[in-house]
């Protein structure tokens, strides 16, 4: 409790926020968009130069992929006047080539498949991804593969997986989650026209998506905007009164330990 006052203020009811989990604590900074300084609207991604909504799925609602861009683009959030609001971005390839990014990979070599950007892999904290980023580093969740066990083609399952740290955001979806980047827009192998990448938030997996199927598929969308926007919502400090508790039973417990080895 004490490090989240320290860190800002908290807008939102959270299913989870886990201190020491990853980097939010200190990555990401609250912003206020409805006037109250009190409450944080959205949070500057310090990393990404990104500010996203404190509600993932303020829309409420499953969209197709046109209706989620649409409605990212025509975004006003609480009345702010901040407009320019999208879908996240994925910038592939996630190592640097534009040869063979496109295959499946359980160990985060290639920008469709598990482990993107997670800690511990070849392209760790990579920031080709948006999504994959903030779910693997600044939330620190983990993919339902273990990047140091799996293989390209092989996925074991690793114990303590899935969204597990919220942070200070409410509402994700642990389901599908909608990008604004076009999948293989170079390869032959696939229409890029009718294929976005799609960010799994419930299990660290990105794919794309077919949108203009003969079934229209319909999948949460997390608006964010580039840039820092919105007002900074200031850091409650601790109080001067629980600080000199701390300090006093902190010299309480020296002196005590100083008589014991007297």
């Amino acid at each position: 409790m004490a490090a989240a006052i320290l860190w800002g203020v908290v807008g939102g009811a959270n299913a989870a926020s886990v201190s020491g989990q990853g980097t939010w604590e200190t990555t990401l900074q609250g912003r206020d968009l409805d006037g109250n300084l009190a409450t944080a609207e959205a949070y500057y991604d310090t990393v990404l130069n990104l500010t996203w909504l404190q509600d993932a799925n303020l829309a409420g609602t499953a969209m197709t992929w046109e209706d989620a861009s649409d409605w990212a683009a025509s975004l006003d959030p609480y009345g702010s006047g901040i407009t320019g609001w999208s879908l996240p971005v994925i910038r592939f390839p996630v190592d640097g080539t534009e040869e063979d990014d496109f295959d499946l990979s359980y160990i985060g070599t290639e920008d469709w498949g598990d482990n993107v950007s997670a800690p511990g892999t070849l392209y760790a904290g990579s920031t080709s991804s948006e999504m994959a980023h903030m779910f693997y580093n600044t939330l620190g969740n983990k993919s339902t593969c273990d990047p140091l066990l799996s293989t390209v083609s092989t996925c074991v399952p690793q114990a303590g997986w899935g969204l597990s740290n919220e942070g200070p955001f409410s509402n994700i979806v642990a389901d599908g989650n909608w990008s604004g980047s076009l999948f293989a827009p170079d390869e032959d192998y696939i229409d890029s026209a009718d294929h976005f990448w799609v960010f799994d938030l419930a299990v660290g997996d990105q794919y794309a998506m077919d949108v203009y199927g003969a079934r229209p598929i319909k999948l949460s969308a997390w608006a964010v905007h580039d840039g820092d926007v919105g007002t900074p919502v200031p850091v409650v400090p601790v109080p001067a009164a629980a600080w000199l508790l701390g300090s006093a039973l902190g010299m309480l417990s020296w002196i005590k330990r100083r008589r014991l080895t007297a």
